[in-house]
């Protein structure tokens, strides 16, 4: 099946403390340094297995233990790739991929389209994870006994449980997105089905928390200081990816109300070299709240910025003229008319300015946008 070309995407921000790896399947990959914390304990957790499986081995076993750690972290990324190819395949542009202390998280713009996208862009992970653990099994049954049986035998459980993990009906994790994707189909509303998953995933926070209390009683696991450690580490990770989608659902909710048509301002096309003086009072008269300078033969190719106009002295207006307070319109700064909700605040975080152009389809002057504009529509919506 045939996909819409992309443009490459631009090289995404590093993440602070972050060491870049390269770039896969459209995305930068990073690897955040909480990683070398967990691969060092990984490190000596597994040293004591191979050591058993091995004799012998001395400081290799450490060897053994920080490349087995290297090996599930790629297993990790496989993961992740496969929501960037997926994503990809839908015409979201990936721009990062970070492997870090809990894991990873791909960095993908925009929302998904429909509850079909949402749920395969999802549900594609746990499954990557879930076949990685399930290959593993199969060569862990052929493999000689030794340092490369315990690591397989560590891959089949890391890459299951994470698989199954997954898969739990709670925001953020990828099954949270799954439970999302199946309330938005049956809801017909996206926040709706956001709003559930991120209850689902405060309940499963609060379950992780409470786990340490019962799993002795329930599954005979003698419990210990680090289990509470490590549930508490995992219940703040969900519930702060919990509240930090609803609070990102509330917001969203008011995007429909930002249309581009509705917020503009009557604009004005003047010549470059025509005094400001004249402009504004052109400007005036016409009640126009915006200023384009425009070539000989019409097109635009200025943007008045209101702030520098205001600071220019009126005895001085005379005798400049409108370019000087211009902004020569430059990428991102000219935007389709019909611009409106998520496609509006993500053009306008891509190129920030304190105004935008906005065009009709056939390159003709609508108005002019201004971001203050947009911030008072944001804030009046309920």
């Amino acid at each position: 099946m045939a996909h819409p070309e992309q443009e490459p995407d631009a090289p995404a921000p590093r993440p602070p403390g972050a060491i870049r790896l390269g770039r896969l399947a459209g995305a930068d990959i990073y690897v955040t340094s909480s990683w070398f914390l967990i691969a060092a304990l990984l490190t000596v957790v597994m040293a004591a297995p191979i050591e058993a499986a091995q004799p012998g081995l001395g400081a290799w076993k450490y060897v053994g233990g920080f490349a087995f750690a290297v090996l599930l972290y790629l297993s990790v990324l496989l993961h992740e790739v496969s929501h960037a190819v997926m994503a990809r395949r839908y015409g979201h542009p990936v721009h990062a991929i970070t492997l870090h202390f809990l894991g990873g998280m791909t960095s993908v713009e925009g929302e998904a389209r429909s509850p079909r996208q949402e749920f395969f862009i999802a549900v594609v992970g746990p499954i990557t994870s879930l076949v990685v653990g399930f290959v593993s099994l199969l060569v862990y049954r052929v493999a000689p006994d030794g340092v490369i049986s315990v690591a397989l035998q560590g891959l089949v459980g890391t890459n299951l449980l994470v698989g199954l993990l997954n898969l739990v009906p709670g925001l953020p994790l990828d099954g949270g997105r799954v439970m999302k994707s199946i309330v938005w189909a049956v809801s017909g509303n996206a926040h709706t089905g956001t709003l559930v998953a991120a209850w689902c995933g405060r309940l499963a926070a609060v379950a992780a928390m409470l786990w340490p209390f019962v799993q002795e009683r329930l599954v005979g696991w003698t419990t210990t200081p680090a289990d509470y450690l490590i549930a508490f580490v995992v219940a703040m990770f969900l519930w702060t990816g919990a509240t930090a989608a609803m609070s990102s659902a509330r917001l969203r909710r008011k995007l429909p109300s930002l249309v581009g048509r509705q917020l503009a301002r009557r604009t004005l096309a003047v010549p470059a070299d025509l005094p400001l003086a004249e402009a504004v009072r052109r400007a005036q008269e016409a009640q126009a709240g915006g200023l384009v300078t425009v070539t000989t033969d019409g097109r635009p190719s200025g943007l008045v910025s209101e702030a520098v106009l205001l600071a220019t002295p009126e005895e001085r207006r005379p005798w400049v003229p409108v370019s000087s307070v211009s902004r020569t319109l430059g990428e991102g700064l000219s935007l389709p008319a019909d611009i409106a909700g998520e496609d509006l605040i993500v053009a306008i975080s891509r190129r920030p300015a304190d105004e935008y152009l906005l065009l009709e389809d056939d390159g003709s002057i609508y108005g002019v946008l201004a971001t203050a504009d947009v911030d008072q529509a944001f804030r009046a919506a309920h």
